[in-house]
């Protein structure tokens, strides 16, 4: 229907939680936790063991001022949400459980 307002919004059962963009270029947020697995300090980014079995990357950007990237050292309880990138999913406003 030309004119109409979309939103398209991909989620799994038991899966990855997708943060997809509607038409009107919003975000719908679905969180999803998991714990630092590993941090490249010396890079920028690092990795979450997320609950749902899968790994994400995650870039330093991507984090809320709630963490900062160069105290993480690993086995932190996150949350946060998965967009696609060119390079697949990855975790996006990375921020500690609970905040």
């Amino acid at each position: 229907m030309v004119g109409s307002r979309s939103c398209f919004v991909l989620a799994f059962l038991n899966g990855p939680r997708v943060v997809e963009k509607s038409r009107e270029g919003r975000r719908h947020d679905m969180s999803t936790n998991g714990t630092i697995k590993k941090v490249q300090s010396d890079r920028g980014f690092g990795f979450i063991a997320a609950e749902d079995g899968e790994e994400y990357f995650f870039h330093r950007s991507g984090l809320d001022p709630s963490l900062n990237f160069d105290s993480l050292a690993g086995g932190e309880a996150v949350t946060f949400e998965v967009e696609k990138s060119d390079k697949g999913p990855r975790a996006s406003r990375v921020r500690a459980q609970g905040s």
